[in-house]
C-alpha cells in the first residue's frame, strides 16, 4: 500500500512557507521547534520579549498553516474539578512540509524502491521485476481515486502533460535527479507507473512508451497502435 502525497495542494505548502516569512513568526516557530516539550503562548511571550497578545496572534497563524499543532495540557498535573482549565499548548507539527518548482516526487520514488527491494528478498524475484509491477499497480491505484482523466492524475504526479501533435509529453520528470544518474531503473517505473494510470482508466487509445528527449520525462504517450 502506497500513501499518495502528490494530492496535498502545492499552494498550500506555498502559503505555509510564506508564514515564515514574517521576521516574528518565524523568531517564534524557531523557539518553539527548539524546545522538547510543548509550548505555552505565556512561555513563547516571555521567552521573545513579547507581548502576549502578538504571540498568541503568530502562534495561531502557524497552527493554521499546519507549521505547529495544539495540544492541551494541564500544566498543574492536578485533574478533576478545581484543576483549571487545561493551557493551549504549541508544539512542532507532525506534517511535512516541502515546496518544489518543478515538481518533484522523490518520496514516492523511495516508497515503490523500498518497497521493491522487500518484496523481492520476501519473494525472490529480481527487484526490477517487482519494482515494475508495483509501479504498474500504483499508477492502478492512482487512476482508482476520483481523477476525473489521465491528465489529472499526471498532472497531479507533477509530469505537466502537454499536448504535442497526436501525442502527449511529459515537459517535466517528477524523479528528475533519479533519472539523471539512475537512468534505466528509474525511466522503467515511469514507464509502468503511467501504463497503470492508463490502464486504470481504461484507456486503450494511448499506449506509454519510452522516448527519452533532453529536458523531459523519458515517457510519451502514444496512440496504440
Amino acid at each position: 500500500m502506497f500513501v499518495d502525497h502528490s494530492e496535498e495542494a502545492p499552494d498550500a505548502g506555498v502559503s505555509a512557507i510564506a508564514a515564515l516569512d514574517e521576521p516574528t513568526r518565524r523568531r517564534l516557530y524557531d523557539h518553539v521547534v527548539q524546545q522538547l516539550d510543548p509550548v505555552s503562548r505565556d512561555e513563547a511571550a516571555a521567552a521573545l520579549g513579547l507581548a502576549r497578545q502578538t504571540a498568541a496572534f503568530h502562534l495561531d497563524r502557524l497552527a493554521a498553516e499546519s507549521l505547529l499543532d495544539v495540544v492541551y495540557e494541564r500544566r498543574s498535573g492536578r485533574s478533576g474539578p478545581g484543576a483549571g482549565r487545561p493551557a493551549k499548548l504549541y508544539k512542532r507539527s507532525a506534517t511535512q512540509i516541502s515546496v518544489s518548482l518543478p515538481e518533484r516526487q522523490y518520496e514516492l520514488a523511495g516508497q515503490l524502491l523500498a518497497q521493491a527491494v522487500e518484496d523481492s528478498e520476501a519473494t525472490g524475484e529480481p527487484v526490477r521485476t517487482v519494482l515494475h509491477r508495483n509501479a504498474n499497480n500504483l499508477g492502478r491505484q492512482l487512476a482508482g481515486q476520483g481523477g476525473a482523466s489521465v491528465f489529472d492524475v499526471l498532472e497531479r504526479l507533477g509530469f505537466e502533460p502537454r499536448h504535442d501533435d497526436d501525442t502527449v509529453v511529459m515537459a517535466n520528470c517528477p524523479f528528475h535527479t533519479l533519472a539523471r544518474e539512475h537512468t534505466e531503473t528509474v525511466c522503467g517505473m515511469n514507464l509502468h507507473l503511467l501504463r497503470g494510470v492508463l490502464q486504470g482508466f481504461g484507456e486503450s487509445g494511448l499506449e506509454a512508451c519510452l522516448e527519452p528527449s533532453p529536458g523531459r520525462c523519458c515517457v510519451r504517450l502514444r496512440p496504440a497502435a
